[in-house]
């Protein structure tokens, strides 16, 4: 691995802990200003394309939902090349209605600069959609 490639990946391991924490700020500073952060499917509220503001307003709203104020990430495999980094992901967390969100996920990072300017998301929409909305 390059020495590029170990940034980008240590950048987005980095990132993942934090969000594990719920610490929103942390989160955001992780996010360059221009940054966007795209989801799959059709949920709502959730999916589609949001800027860092739009992001953080999301997040601010799914973490109250959770009884830690968190969605730990796990990640599971790579593919790191440049500025870019695919993971397969884990997510977990327990809401306060009982309900578990244990998702998985392929995230893309790009890396610019030692901060993250696009994360794409693809993931199972359906729990998603079961745990969060329904």
């Amino acid at each position: 691995m390059s020495g590029h490639q170990k940034e980008t990946k240590d950048v987005v391991v980095d990132f993942m802990r934090v969000f594990s924490k719920g610490d929103l700020q942390g989160i955001l500073d992780y996010l360059t200003d221009d940054a966007t952060w795209w989801v799959g499917g059709t949920i709502e509220g959730i999916s589609g394309t949001k800027n860092k503001e739009e992001f953080g307003e999301m997040l601010r709203g799914l973490s109250q939902l959770t009884r830690t104020g968190a969605i730990a990430l796990t990640p599971l495999a790579w593919t790191v090349e440049g500025d870019r980094a695919a993971v397969e992901t884990e997510s977990y967390a327990e809401l306060h209605n009982g309900r578990v969100y244990n998702n998985l996920y392929h995230f893309v990072f790009t890396v610019r600069d030692g901060k993250i300017s696009g994360i794409k998301e693809y993931l199972d929409t359906e729990h998603t959609r079961a745990v969060f909305v329904d």
